[in-house]
């Protein structure tokens, strides 16, 4: 079921300035959000239906300015209406939102994973720690400016793998 365009017309006139109606090929809606305004907008919707958290990821646009983007899938259950936002970070130094982890508990691993991949913060997460990499890994494997070998590309030592890694044909001459 899609959600109706009056109700995305409701949530850009009770958040003016904050929200915009994007286009979209789709089934479902999507509104860019204001990171600024962000938690306001998400207690918003939760009083009004949007009782589940799908998913949030993490995108780099990298070189395009705003750079870093954060996308939210919400569910009305049991109405079945989905909502995308979108929330475009403006820092590209050090990217952060506000955590909705407080709203939604499914936001909690999912924040994680985002700032563990990307390294975008969200400000107020009760336990913004590594989930996918070890706790000693450098940098932030998602982000297009990551070195393609890991961060063993920033070192000029030589990795035990490229040692004797390919060992030529010699034919004798007898």
């Amino acid at each position: 079921m899609n959600l109706e365009s009056s109700e995305v017309k409701a949530l850009a006139a009770a958040f003016e300035g904050a929200v915009k109606e994007l286009p979209t090929p789709y089934d479902i809606p999507q509104v860019e959000v204001a990171a600024s305004r962000l938690h306001a907008i998400c207690a918003w919707l939760k009083e009004r239906g949007f009782n589940l958290l799908l998913d949030i990821g993490g995108v780099d646009y990298l070189p395009r300015a705003p750079r870093f983007e954060v996308v939210y899938h919400l569910l009305a259950v049991p109405s079945m209406q989905r909502l995308r936002l979108r929330v475009m970070l403006p820092d590209e130094e050090h990217p952060k939102v506000a955590s909705v982890s407080d709203l939604w508990q499914s936001a909690n691993p999912a924040e994680r994973e985002v700032w563990d991949q990307f390294g975008i913060v969200f400000t107020g997460h009760p336990n913004l720690t590594r989930i996918l990499n070890p706790d000693d890994w450098e940098g932030h494997p998602l982000r297009r400016d990551y070195p393609l070998r890991g961060p063993r590309a920033l070192h000029s030592e030589e990795a035990p793998a490229d040692r004797n890694r390919f060992h030529p044909i010699h034919f004798d001459e007898n």
